[in-house]
């Protein structure tokens, strides 16, 4: 058996999986607000609770937005901000009495799409996170692919490829550079720039929604969407060559994407075709969660 955590801002989900990915048992709870130890008693609890419900023991993986710094050991970046600087995962693994894998959520969400879900079988998958920000998971032969610096998919923070002279030099990132691709492709930098150039404040979902209703500065906008993106996907399959792409977050339920992109992106990648496969997620929210199960 294999327990998953989605360890959220707001809430902590659990779910168990048998060897053929099918759920056994699923809780969710509300996430402790500014409590370390309270946030670590929850897990254990719904770990406990979960194993006690099916008379058996698992493995457990914790999908969360943070990371485990390779300098200190100490979790990172976590939107559950009283995680911060703490020795997060050997204290968890000491309630616990056992070993536990942790991974970001972009990771999780590729391996879990990787394992049964649009890349099921592929040799290797690329998954996207197009959300508040821009996130990248690498999986090859079923293993997720973390790098010597845990960077590894990391495409939201290099720059947005082949820029035209009306996107130089681009947004300032948080993370201090101009014209990352997070800042474009975002859900959050695509009404950014929506209101930049149109002067008129619009939430990504409701451009796309106008685009297909007709309005033309909506679907202007959707269209430079569309090759930006068609741009920085090329960039992957010219260094990683994946046999398939699979698209989540929130720009992911842009259906005209998946058959829009392959039709820019030829122009950019360095072959004379393209076999990879842009698909959406089988899994959708439930990735993050079913790819901590897998990480066990």
């Amino acid at each position: 058996m294999r327990l998953g955590i989605d360890l959220g801002g707001t809430k902590i989900e659990i779910i168990a999986l048998d060897s053929k990915g099918n759920i056994l048992h699923r809780q969710r709870v509300a996430t402790p607000k500014n409590n370390y130890q309270e946030t670590l008693d929850t897990i254990t609890n719904l770990v406990i609770d979960a194993e006690k419900h099916l008379n058996q023991t698992g493995s457990v993986g914790i999908c969360t937005p943070g990371a485990i710094s390779l300098e200190t050991g100490l979790l990172k970046n976590s939107n559950s901000t009283c995680l911060n600087g703490m020795p997060f995962k050997v204290d968890l693994e000491r309630q616990l009495e056992r070993k536990i894998a942790i991974a970001n959520d972009a990771n999780c969400f590729a391996l879990s799409e990787a394992t049964d879900g649009a890349g099921k079988g592929a040799e290797i998958v690329f998954g996207v996170i197009l959300g508040t920000g821009v996130g990248g998971g690498i999986v090859i032969n079923g293993k997720i692919l973390t790098g010597c610096n845990a960077i590894s998919g990391e495409w939201g923070h290099t720059p947005l490829p082949w820029q035209k002279k009306n996107e130089r030099p681009g947004i300032l990132c948080y993370c201090g550079k101009h014209g990352c691709i997070e800042t474009w492709l975002s859900g959050t930098g695509f009404s950014r720039h929506f209101e930049l150039q149109f002067k008129q404040e619009q939430l990504s979902k409701d451009i796309v929604t106008r685009a297909e209703q007709g309005d033309k500065r909506c679907e202007q906008a959707l269209n430079d969407y569309e090759d930006r993106l068609a741009r920085s996907l090329s960039q992957i399959i010219n260094i990683l060559d994946p046999d398939v792409i699979v698209l989540g977050g929130g720009m992911s339920n842009t259906k005209r994407l998946y058959s829009n992109i392959p039709l820019h992106w030829g122009k950019y990648v360095f072959s004379d075709s393209v076999r990879t496969r842009l698909l959406p997620p089988v899994h959708g929210d439930s990735s993050g969660v079913r790819g901590a199960a897998w990480l066990g």
